[in-house]
């Protein structure tokens, strides 16, 4: 969610350079795909979701986040399978539209727009949740309403520029997760001493499964939520100037966020007892508190905060997006895919906008268990889209290769590594009801999914004008 400006900003570039004879459309560097997926996908899940991770799991956190590299990558890699093969606007549901018929895709696209809901709720509780670190007096709910309302604000003034503040505050994070990583390194070497000895001890088991195998397990949902944000490389992959880099370009991004994501998570265990984390505030900043430095760990409270806002407006935006794009293809009332003058959809901006009165509301509510709520069912109708990409390539590829496109691909894995891959994300979502407190959101995902698809096939038996429709766009034959 974070780039997604970016995302429409680099698009946009490329049609206009289509317009220009003489002129490569397909302009866009392996390395800035790569670059743009790790900011696309960092964001507050990881900074506070975390700390549930590591209640579950404790040092098998570590093992989690590699199978989650493992299967955020095999979905990328069939999003990106369909997009240089097919390019569509609309991206993934336009594909699952394609394989499995109007009422699969109007399903993807309406659980995307919920998903990205639910994550931006995700963002504006873990950002009140890290402003309560200076302030835990003040309700949670009012920190939740004044960042929703500064976001609503800066939106509905349009401002053209917001991508490029979005990428500054990406760079920042990720720069702050490399900081930290070294100051990690100094410690493991014994240049900086802790204030206190750590309890995490790498040798005992205890600390690998202090919950035993169903710790790991019930973690996972938090570990694939981490990895939101894949999509955004599946849809600008077609933009690269050589096809044969999209490979290249998702090994480098996924095997340097794992690589970054777990190292960041050692250095925590090596500074602050794994039961010593807590969903108050950011496990870094916990670990960070330990030295007694009376301004490292605020900064770092700082920084996440920027950041993790500068995400929600994007989010913000980019969920706005999807409802007009559904509305288009005609997947929701046109109304929604009215803009004023300043070209902000309203109409739209203010339904994705209860998402975060429905945040609000939660922090009010229940203050001590909203972002494990919010998170579960986010993860889960993420992954659940995640098993639509890969049903929707497995269906498609024999479609293409018939057609003989010339667009020559090393598929790292074949049919039966998706399937396995399949299987990993119903395990997770089965993992996510151990817990009551997951198992809450598991059911309202569940629930959400099945009334949008019975939405879908009310609406394709009515046979009303406007109803369910094809894509837009056939298969491309050569």
């Amino acid at each position: 969610m974070l780039f997604r400006r970016q995302v429409e900003q680099v698009i946009e570039q490329q049609r206009l350079r289509k317009t220009k004879p003489g002129l490569d459309h397909s302009s866009m560097d392996w390395w800035d795909l790569s670059l743009i997926g790790v900011g696309a996908v960092i964001g507050a899940g990881f900074f506070l979701g975390t700390a549930l991770s590591i209640q579950r799991a404790g040092l098998s956190i570590l093992l989690a986040y590699i199978i989650g590299g493992l299967i955020a990558f095999k979905v990328f890699s069939s999003l990106a399978e369909m997009s240089t093969r097919d390019p569509q606007e609309g991206s993934f549901r336009v594909y699952a539209r394609k394989a499995f018929g109007p009422q699969i895709g109007f399903t993807s696209g309406w659980m995307y727009w919920l998903a990205g809901v639910l994550i931006m709720s995700t963002e504006v509780t873990a950002l009140a949740i890290f402003s309560q670190f200076w302030f835990p007096t003040v309700p949670l709910w009012v920190f939740a309403a004044s960042y929703s309302a500064l976001a609503l604000a800066i939106n509905l003034l349009g401002v053209n520029d917001f991508g490029k503040i979005e990428s500054l505050f990406g760079v920042i994070k990720i720069s702050a997760l490399i900081i930290f990583i070294i100051f990690g390194l100094l410690v493991a070497s014994g240049a900086i001493s802790l204030i206190r000895p750590p309890a995490s001890n790498p040798g005992d088991l205890m600390q690998w499964f202090p919950a035993g195998l169903t710790g790991l397990w019930s973690a996972l949902v938090f570990v694939l939520f981490s990895y939101g944000g894949i999509e955004v490389m599946g849809i600008l992959s077609h933009e690269l100037k050589q096809y044969k880099d999209i490979g290249k370009s998702g090994k480098v991004m996924l095997t340097s966020l794992t690589a970054v994501y777990a190292l960041a998570l050692l250095f925590i265990f090596l500074m602050v007892p794994g039961y010593a984390v807590s969903t108050a505030e950011s496990p870094f900043v916990t670990a960070l508190s330990t030295f007694g430095f009376g301004f490292a760990d605020s900064l770092l409270n700082i920084i996440i905060i920027s950041a993790a806002f500068s995400t929600m407006v994007g989010a913000l935006f980019g969920v706005t997006n999807v409802l007009v794009s559904l509305a288009n293809d005609l997947d929701a009332p046109l109304l929604l895919a009215w803009r004023n003058n300043r070209g902000v959809p309203v109409p739209a901006l203010s339904l994705t906008g209860l998402g975060l009165l429905f945040a609000i509301v939660m922090s009010f509510l229940l203050p001590n268990t909203v972002y494990e709520y919010l998170a579960t069912s986010a993860g889960v109708m993420l992954i659940l889209n995640w098993i639509i990409i890969l049903l929707s390539n497995l269906k498609l590829d024999p479609h293409y290769a018939s057609q003989h496109l010339g667009i020559t691909m090393k598929r790292p894995t074949g049919a039966l590594l998706s399937y396995v891959t399949i299987g990993l994300i119903i395990l997770t979502i089965a993992g996510a009801t151990i817990h009551l407190s997951e198992r809450i959101g598991v059911l309202f995902s569940l629930s959400m999914a099945s009334l949008i698809f019975i939405s879908a096939r009310i609406k394709e038996l009515s046979g009303a004008p406007g109803g369910l429709v094809p894509a837009r766009k056939p298969y491309r034959d050569n």
